[in-house]
């Protein structure tokens, strides 16, 4: 009897992966425990090992493809073994992962042409859609192409996946009945154009020719970059984004680094600025724990734990965004440690996938680069994200008299349906007194 390749549950809150890629053939041989396939969680890639000893019969998903924990992937067996009929996946919707591909081949044979259906037509469907302003949640490749082709607002497309995932199904349902509402357009009266001889003799214009003049080279989408830019845009699409700015003097905090850099390095721990704003972020979120929530459609949600989440770069691949659990509970020092341990294997590409689910609120120290200040985009489902600028000697005025201070931008970008201006002050304002007062 053929041994099924079970996609695994990858961490508590990881319950669909991405198919990176196989690094195997059919036909060939594996031993128990040979790696399979690479997959993709949230940005982070991990192996998938063989569960026998055998050939690979028959690999079920391709590469690209988005599956939940449980779903088939792959039948290893004796090359003279046959897959039984009815191949049962035992995971939730592992027959659209499957075939994701022939996905968009369907939209266009049943949908014709891109579709512009009229405001009305809209309107009519979008009764029927409820939650319009709901998470949206993760959106897999295909329903993103096939939205983006037939010009679909997402947030009007009730899903029926897990979690109320918008599903191929039910985008192609969307389509459907959004095509049997009557499309009427307004009559344009005619009008009398008078031409000039110049007019009249000038050839008729086309279409500029993009390509012709715009030569050069198309870099394929990575699959990190496809899931960042679908989380980019749905952030926008979910949250009224609004940013606040204020300046902080980092003369107490670098005075403090000083003095304790050595002492920290001794137990191997690098100090870095990165700490400090982690726990003045901590006292910002403990005095004012609204910032600390997510959007629902029955209330805010106040998360009880503090788990800071710190985009990481690397490089031109994109970025990550590891988190630190608890963060309330650690020390300067343990911040600290546990800050170099999350950066250092984001960036050797070690983290696991439980590593990078579960933030409350995110902090990106955008300064690293040179940036004096930005306006984040809301790393969802959370409330706001805190951008960090890059730490400057500046003139500025102290008690009327004109003093050079180590000044910092901090801003402070939130979402305007859970917060107000005054509360995202009051927050930011918390930030820069502790960072100011340090201790």
């Amino acid at each position: 009897m053929p041994t099924k390749v079970i996609m695994p549950q990858l961490g508590e809150s990881v319950d669909e992966a991405t198919i990176s890629k196989w690094l195997v053939e059919e036909g060939q041989q594996v031993d128990e425990y040979d790696p399979l396939l690479e997959v993709n969680t949230d940005k982070v890639d991990s192996e998938i090992p063989s569960p026998a000893a055998g050939t690979v019969l028959e690999i079920v998903v391709p590469e690209g493809s988005t599956v939940h924990a449980g779903s088939l992937l792959a039948w290893i067996g004796k090359p003279e073994e046959r897959i039984p009929e009815g191949k049962g996946s035992g995971g939730i919707e592992a027959e659209s992962a499957v075939k994701e591909e022939i996905a968009v081949a369907e939209v266009e044979k049943e949908a014709g042409a891109p579709i512009q259906a009229p405001r009305a037509a809209e309107a009519a469907i979008e009764a029927a859609a409820p939650g319009r302003d709901r998470n949206l949640g993760f959106i897999s490749p295909v329903v993103s192409k096939i939205a983006s082709e037939h010009n679909v607002d997402l947030t009007r497309v009730q899903g029926t996946g897990s979690g109320g995932r918008i599903t191929k199904k039910d985008i192609l349902a969307y389509i459907k009945q959004r095509e049997k509402v009557p499309k009427t357009a307004p009559a344009v009266p005619a009008r009398k154009v008078t031409l000039t001889a110049a007019e009249e003799a000038a050839p008729p214009a086309g279409p500029t020719p993009l390509l012709a003049s715009t030569p050069g080279e198309i870099i394929p989408h990575t699959i990190m970059r496809r899931r960042i830019a679908e989380h980019m845009v749905q952030s926008k699409r979910t949250s009224a984004h609004v940013t606040t700015v204020m300046e902080a003097d980092m003369s107490a905090v670098i005075g403090h680094r000083q003095t304790h850099k050595e002492a920290f390095a001794r137990d191997g721990v690098n100090l870095t600025f990165t700490a400090y704003f982690t726990a003045a972020t901590v006292a910002g979120l403990r005095a004012h724990p609204i910032v600390n929530s997510s959007w629902s459609e029955e209330g805010i949600v106040i998360h009880r734990e503090i788990n800071i989440g710190l985009a990481v770069s690397l490089g031109e691949e994109g970025l990550i965004v590891p988190v630190v659990k608890n963060a309330d509970r650690l020390s300067l020092l343990g911040l600290a440690r546990t800050i170099n341990d999350l950066s250092n294997r984001a960036r050797a590409r070690q983290l696991n996938p439980d590593e990078v689910q579960g933030g409350t609120f995110t902090i990106t120290n955008h300064g690293t680069s040179g940036s004096l200040f930005a306006s984040p985009i809301i790393n969802q489902p959370q409330c706001a994200i805190l951008g960090v600028g890059a730490i400057q000697k500046r003139v500025v005025v102290i008690n009327d008299a004109i003093a050079i201070r180590p000044m910092v931008y901090i801003s402070l970008t939130f979402d305007h349906r859970i917060l107000d201006g005054a509360i995202a002050d009051y927050f930011l304002g918390k930030v820069v007194e502790s960072l100011e007062n340090w201790q």
